[in-house]
């Protein structure tokens, strides 16, 4: 048996060891695959990532699988459903403002710019690699997620300021923030 080196955040629990060596980091450019990590992004606010993951079916189900169409279109009845769904995290004002943020991916997608686009635009679209050799000397934001912050928030999107943006483009891959012993860095640079 071989001895991965990773980074010691995910520890021992298999949903995020898991996530950590398939998904965190890997970039992606997907419009709507970067909406629904944004989304659960700013619910995770207040709560740990882990909470987040292990209800993440549960949210992909209840909103629609994160079609901004759809949820912009939510009503305050589908909104009171939502506050009765155990599976998720049961709060009015994350839930409002994913309607909200809906709504302002689709003024940006019909004014021509893609969300895509957009995002990746904070990087010139390229990853930025880091190279840190111990995790205690990440950031947790940066001057490209505090730029996205304002400019996310001024189009309209909640729950995005530069902390949760910042862990956002860690999770999609514009930032390689794992650390130089784990695996995964030199896979993602």
């Amino acid at each position: 048996m071989t001895n991965i080196h990773r980074c010691s955040w995910p520890g021992e629990d298999p949903y995020y060891v898991a996530y950590h060596d398939e998904e965190w980091g890997v970039p992606v450019r997907d419009g709507q695959a970067l909406f629904e990590k944004l989304i659960l992004d700013g619910f995770q606010a207040g709560l740990s990532w882990i909470t987040i993951l292990r209800k993440r079916e549960a949210f992909i189900k209840a909103f629609d699988s994160f079609d901004p169409q759809k949820i912009a279109r939510y009503t305050p009845k589908k909104v009171e459903r939502l506050m009765q769904d155990a599976g998720i995290v049961r709060n009015r004002s994350k839930i409002e403002s994913t309607i909200s943020s809906a709504q302002a991916w689709l003024d940006m997608e019909e004014s021509g710019q893609s969300f895509e686009d957009f995002i990746w635009g904070f990087v010139d679209g390229k990853v930025v690699q880091n190279s840190w050799k111990n995790e205690s000397k990440v950031p947790v934001d940066s001057t490209q997620s505090i730029a996205m912050s304002k400019a996310l928030k001024q189009a309209g999107f909640k729950y995005c300021g530069p902390t949760i943006c910042y862990a956002f483009m860690q999770a999609v891959g514009l930032i390689n923030d794992h650390t130089t012993k784990c695996f995964r860095h030199k896979e993602l640079s």
